[in-house]
């Protein structure tokens, strides 16, 4: 390796600043994860479509009857049950790439991160193991929320907009539309401004770039949908693992 790209991987940690107000806690996603399900405990509901969820049903967490979610897709196309139809997952509101992709070792990779048959990776995958500013953004709870999988599955790295028309992939209940042509999902109007304030959470406290575009559409929705009483819970809750609030939910 010559000496630039030694240079260049000891500085590219500085690419990403972090705030005292961010999380300095949480490495582990892993962790992280469990923390949600305790900050859930009193309100086990979806973030999109609203469902109640039951974690002691491990092959149908998904209670369908209470929000009117029929899936997109019940099954695989081998024919066998689509589990992520049925079970909750701690999406990032955030997807990981947005921030991930700020950092070296997500783009290039690094030297730590070859596999035994000498292949070289990327990505998520290296940075979790090489960048502690990385495994600290993606395991960051104001980021997480649960979803049913399918959901996630679909809005996969898409970016947050508007969709002309009200076509329901998963039940005419369940307010919220994937276009998966122009790659853009569009929420309900009671989660845009949780949505938006978890953007500009990352944008004071870790320096991640929200485009012009996409600035402009979180302020609107921040109107739009202002602060509720479990946003401002859940931000406290949140703060008694993690140690830190999200300063935009007042």
């Amino acid at each position: 390796m010559n000496f630039t790209k030694k240079v260049f991987l000891l500085t590219s940690c500085l690419l990403v600043s972090i705030s005292l107000n961010a999380n300095e806690t949480i490495e582990s996603f892993s962790k992280a994860k469990k923390l949600m399900k305790k900050v859930y405990k009193s309100n086990q509901t979806t973030f999109y479509g609203n469902c109640n969820y039951n974690y002691k049903d491990k092959s149908n967490m998904i209670v369908r009857e209470s929000c009117g979610y029929k899936p997109r897709n019940e099954y695989t196309k081998k024919g066998k049950k689509n589990q992520r139809a049925r079970r909750i997952e701690w999406e990032h509101v955030i997807p990981a790439e947005n921030f991930g992709r700020q950092f070296f070792c997500w783009r290039e990779g690094n030297e730590a991160c070859v596999k035994k048959s000498g292949k070289e990776y990327k990505g998520r995958k290296c940075c979790t193991k090489v960048n502690k500013q990385y495994r600290l953004m993606q395991a960051d709870m104001h980021n997480l929320v649960p979803a049913i999988g399918e959901l996630n599955a679909d809005r996969s790295n898409f970016r947050y907009g508007f969709i002309d028309g009200e076509k329901r992939f998963y039940g005419e209940a369940i307010d919220f539309e994937v276009d998966f042509k122009r790659r853009v999902a569009e929420p309900a109007d009671s989660i845009k401004g949780n949505i938006a304030r978890t953007y500009f959470y990352f944008e004071k406290q870790y320096g991640m770039k929200i485009s012009k575009k996409d600035k402009k559409l979180f302020i609107a929705w921040d109107k739009l949908d202002p602060v509720d009483n479990w946003e401002r819970k859940r931000n406290n809750l949140i703060s008694k693992y993690q140690g830190n609030k999200n300063p935009f939910v007042k």
